[in-house]
């Protein structure tokens, strides 16, 4: 699933939503607040002003580029093809980079050491992209959604021990370490009674293990599930309904402080420019399908 645009009040309706599960009204308020606080940096895209400071993007803009983490591990949006790193996220920043004038130079790491990458100021800003949850909100700050998360399970292709959710009982799984996707799957095992989930690094790791048989499935984002599949038919399969998880936005982060601001507010401005004029659609279709 994929996103071509969204309008502000859907997003902080999104947002909003995402602290209606506090139980504490008074708290939940609270949290609310400040949620709307912290997103403060797509409000200003949405044109309410702050005072101008000094701050990453200046920064940028004095060396001539923008760094940004990912893990190139993660096709479609961000892989290695013949030793150039290509995909969604690779397109879209190349875009973004034309909008703010500046080159844009990514940092390649396993998925785990990113947004602590990003906390410890490696990097400008994460190119993921990122579920956006309530919780990361305090450490974080997100850019208009850039699209979709929804989770599928991928086995081998001709599978006969797995042909609906409720076969996984007693079997072993597999997904990635420190993702949305880890996340979504240990609740689907527990659901279901699942023996285990294995926390993989990196897809190449994952998928391996699941080609080599030592795990039933890999829970991972529809949308990468998708794409392995499409490049490997011979070996993988999605597993027929087997959507799972809540669907969420995504989107590019950078660290939740006043330096960063203005650099949000630029690539939430670069992004709109960007699907205005149908590159973000071609973008999309290129890689995600849609």
């Amino acid at each position: 699933m994929t996103l071509q645009a969204m309008d502000q009040n859907s997003y902080f309706d999104h947002l909003g939503r995402a602290v209606e599960n506090q139980h504490d009204p008074k708290e939940k308020n609270m949290k609310n607040s400040k949620l709307v606080q912290r997103v403060g940096a797509f409000a200003l895209a949405a044109g309410i002003g702050v005072a101008a400071q000094a701050d990453v993007l200046s920064d940028a803009k004095e060396r001539g580029y923008l760094t940004v983490g990912t893990e190139m591990q993660y096709a479609p949006y961000d892989f290695i093809e013949n030793g150039v790193q290509v995909g969604f996220n690779a397109d879209l920043f190349a875009e973004i980079g034309k909008e703010l004038g500046l080159e844009v130079r990514h940092t390649d790491l396993p998925w785990p050491s990113v947004l602590p990458g990003l906390s410890s100021a490696k990097f400008d800003m994460v190119g993921g992209p990122v579920t956006i949850r309530a919780e990361r909100t305090k450490n974080y700050s997100f850019t208009v959604p850039v699209g979709q998360s929804g989770f599928t399970l991928v086995t081998r292709a001709g599978e006969e021990e797995l042909t609906s959710l409720s076969d996984i009982e007693g079997k072993v799984l597999g997904s990635f370490r420190g993702s949305s996707a880890m996340a979504a799957t240990q609740a689907l095992a527990e659901e279901y009674g699942a023996a285990e989930v294995r926390e993989y690094i990196d897809a190449s790791q994952g998928y391996g293990d699941l080609a080599a048989g030592r795990v039933i499935a890999i829970g991972n984002e529809a949308v990468n599930n998708g794409y392995t599949v499409s490049q490997r038919p011979e070996t993988f399969a999605v597993l027929p309904d087997s959507s799972y998880g809540e669907v969420a936005y995504v989107a590019y982060v950078a660290r939740n402080d006043a330096d960063s601001e203005s650099l949000v507010v630029a690539v939430n401005e670069a992004i709109a420019a960007i699907k205005a004029d149908g590159r973000f659609a071609e973008i999309q279709a290129k890689w995600l399908g849609a």
